[in-house]
């Protein structure tokens, strides 16, 4: 978050959680491309998974580099009160709830976003029907992203009458990167030596979903005749995989164009959508099946 470089008066901001992050490629390409056709530079800052984004927004408007900022990632749990200390307009992309009201002349703020509880929900009830009853779920630790897919993992356990159990949750510890196919490795490892039962595992990625089966087939179990994978993100990597993997698809592009377009016309004071949700698909693949 130090070390900024001096923008061009024609910038606008991408703030990302974990760049790492494979999911962010298709994204990235998109606002950059749209905004080199409005002859906008783009800056790009990452921040860690546990690290605050508002406070870099805010150091990046008092330096007054930019003209308007996306928030790409996370914004689950954020502090209303600070996002209001932000002058010029911004874009939560991808991920959050909701966005402050305005309260200037011109609208300042808007929200491009897949509802992730919902979206969670729907994988589970998937493998709810599938006739899984023990859904080990692989998640973040932190109280925005990994909170709202737990929610959804809950609502659909309690929509099919299975009960919830604590030693199903294998939570991520925060860091500078934690959805990689090593952390899905050694989190299911763990898992499989915990002697917990289960029949499937959950992830809340793809990368993550790829470590979880390559740790069950090390162990010399099969995907998914002896555990069903599933994972989330909609990445290339869960079609060519072996075996595919079965995942939820967001609709990357999609929201990366609404967010791009929706904040230049924010700064040119245009009237816009405050709140758009985009519905995510789920892919059946080899890495699952019914019981």
């Amino acid at each position: 978050m130090k070390n900024l470089k001096r923008a061009d008066s024609n910038t606008i901001a991408v703030i990302i959680k974990e760049i790492s992050n494979s999911y962010w490629g298709v994204m990235l390409h998109v606002l950059e491309r749209e905004a080199r056709d409005r002859k906008y530079c783009l800056v790009l800052q990452n921040v860690a998974d546990d690290e605050d984004e508002v406070e870099l927004a805010l150091q990046l408007e008092k330096e007054k580099k930019v003209k308007g900022i996306i928030f790409l990632g996370g914004m689950y749990n954020y502090d209303e009160s600070r996002l209001r200390m932000l002058r010029v307009p911004y874009v939560i992309s991808g991920s959050g709830k909701t966005v402050p009201e305005d309260t200037g002349t011109y609208p300042k703020s808007a929200l491009v976003t897949t509802d992730t509880e919902i979206e969670s929900q729907s994988m589970v009830d998937y493998l709810c029907s599938c006739g899984h009853k023990r859904i080990a779920f692989i998640t973040s630790g932190d109280e925005g992203l990994g909170r709202c897919h737990l929610n959804g993992y809950k609502r659909s356990l309690e929509k099919n009458g299975l009960e919830y159990d604590e030693k199903l949750i294998i939570r991520l510890k925060p860091g500078k990167r934690i959805y990689t196919i090593e952390n899905g490795y050694n989190c299911t490892c763990e898992l499989l030596k915990s002697g917990v039962e289960f029949s499937c595992i959950y992830a809340i990625s793809d990368t993550l979903a790829v470590g979880a089966c390559r740790a069950v087939i090390d162990s010399g179990k099969r995907v998914p005749e002896d555990y069903c994978v599933a994972g989330a993100d909609g990445q290339d990597i869960a079609e060519y995989y072996h075996p595919s993997i079965t995942t939820l698809k967001y609709p990357r592009v999609e929201i990366a164009l609404q967010s791009v377009r929706t904040l230049f016309d924010l700064i040119n004071r245009k009237k816009v959508v405050k709140r758009q949700i985009l519905g995510g698909t789920l892919i059946e693949r080899e890495s699952t099946r019914k019981l």
